[in-house]
């Protein structure tokens, strides 16, 4: 059993980020647990063609360590090679523990550390775990009848399946989400047939995509600082984008017009375009964005499905209105189980209670971090962390700030067990359930973002005022214990 001070969960821009703030404040004895043989997180595990960023490269990258990229909207395998730079250069890698996937937590009230238990058996003992696991690592897969009776290849999206040639084939591509509106114009491009199957039509912004010019490179490569430039006003746009979806009914309005007139402007046909147009509010569900979907969707070899499907046969898609289509490989388009959070890992916290239970109705954690009755545990890209637009990493990096933060304030004050006050984390959700009212998430739709339509995903206000909280480190938010000698609970 290795014995550290800090277990963190996940090797992605969450965990590696954590790592580097923990180094930041003194506390180097801790282990990175990733469940691969790779870091990486989504990055790793999508691979799909066409997979790439939709922020900019200057914003999504870590503001402690710029990087020159080589197009505006970096591509999966350059945003890779990124983050095992990081890990090089900030000297991670000895703290990595790969292959090691945790099955389960459970925290020992008596000593005050939690028991971390891996798939193949191993064990470590930490005082403090923080899990960064995030929300979209676990396909989700649609229940439809009949879908293992399809005598063809089929897999999902995140599990890209590169033994399957596509070329000449009828594809079958169930969704119409962020991964599929990548990788759909790729796979058309050599199938003989592509049949898009679709339930609800997302909205789509344009994306041009320029490579970065190279007086560019050498002016970033000069001066490092020079990216601040784009990255602000990336930031700046986000910020405003956000505005409709938080509940500004102009700017609502204007968002809403601009991606349709897009759609129009490409696409002519009258029964495609009433296709083509979402039937609820702008950011209810993820805005999309792109330079080649309506493109797509023109084509010859390619159909636009929206009658639902009823089931799945040996070599067909059947829909409820009696169509049969005949297809060679199905992919799986249709997300992740994002409202789990950490699933499907067993969090055992004080008297026994399991954090399945704490979240019955809902997952919710003081400012995305921290749950009562779990001390010493935190989340990053935990509940309300998720945005509609902007960067997710400016938000991990808020977060690993706050608890590296917290860490050394209670280790300076010889404090071994920090746990969030339920005062403080009942009045965080209050706070969250008020702003969440005008946004768009809660307007109607269904989507990933809500449970049983109540936030539960989304930071609900302007994304500046969440790194303003999370400057904000204080101690009375928490109950506290102090550090035990080791003698004394060994």
């Amino acid at each position: 059993m290795e014995v550290v001070d800090v277990a963190i969960i996940g090797s992605g821009f969450g965990g590696l980020g954590m790592a580097v703030a923990l180094d930041d404040v003194g506390i180097d004895s801790y282990v990175i647990l990733e469940r691969e043989g790779r870091v990486g997180g989504t990055w790793r595990d999508n691979t799909y063609p066409g997979a790439e960023c939709d922020v900019t490269s200057a914003l999504y990258s870590y503001s402690f360590h710029p990087h020159v990229w080589s197009k505006k909207y970096p591509a999966q395998a350059e945003i890779l090679d990124y983050i095992e730079e990081v890990v090089d250069v900030y000297g991670l890698r000895p703290h990595l523990r790969f292959n090691m996937e945790v099955e389960a937590l459970a925290y020992d009230e008596h000593r005050g550390r939690w028991n971390i238990t891996a798939r193949d058996g191993s064990q470590f003992d930490a005082r403090v775990v923080i899990s960064s696991v995030g929300q979209l690592n676990r396909p989700a897969w649609p229940t439809i009848e009949g879908r293992e009776r399809f005598a063809g290849p089929s897999f999902h999206s995140a599990q890209w399946d590169h033994s399957v040639d596509l070329s000449d084939k009828r594809i079958g591509i169930i969704g119409t989400g962020a991964s599929v509106i990548q990788f759909a114009p790729e796979v058309a491009k050599v199938a003989k047939q592509t049949t898009i199957f679709q339930r609800s039509a997302p909205y789509i912004l344009n994306k041009p995509n320029p490579a970065n010019a190279p007086w560019r490179k050498r002016l970033y490569n000069l001066i490092p600082q020079a990216q601040l430039v784009p990255r602000a006003r990336s930031f700046a746009l986000g910020e405003f984008l956000g505005l409709g979806i938080l509940g500004n009914a102009k700017v609502r309005e204007r968002l809403t017009a601009l991606c349709l007139s897009n759609m129009r402007s490409i696409v002519k046909d009258p029964e495609l375009q009433a296709k083509c147009t979402p039937d609820y509010d702008i950011g209810c569900k993820r805005v999309l964005a792109t330079d080649n979907w309506y493109q797509t969707l023109i084509k010859d070899n390619v159909e636009l499905v929206t009658d639902p499907i009823a089931s799945i046969g040996e070599n067909a898609i059947v829909t409820q209105d009696g169509s049969e289509y005949d297809v060679d490989v199905i992919i799986y388009g249709t997300g992740f189980a994002a409202t789990d959070f950490l699933a499907p890992m067993d969090v055992t916290g004080r008297k026994g209670r399991s954090l399945h239970d704490a979240w019955h109705d809902g997952a919710s954690a003081f400012r995305g971090v921290a749950v009562t009755g779990f001390p010493n545990l935190f989340l990053l890209y935990g509940p309300n962390t998720n945005l509609g637009s902007n960067s997710i990493i400016y938000m991990l990096e808020s977060q690993a700030r706050y608890v590296a933060g917290l860490l050394k304030a209670a280790n300076e004050a010889h404090l071994g067990v920090v746990e969030v006050r339920q005062g403080a984390q009942a009045s965080w959700e209050a706070m969250i359930e008020k702003y969440s009212g005008p946004t768009s998430w809660v307007s109607g739709c269904s989507s990933w973002y809500t449970t049983d339509g109540r936030n539960t995903n989304n930071w609900p206000r302007a994304t500046w005022r969440y790194r303003k909280l999370m400057n904000d480190v204080d101690l009375l938010d928490y109950n506290v214990r102090p550090l035990l000698d080791e003698a004394a609970v060994s």
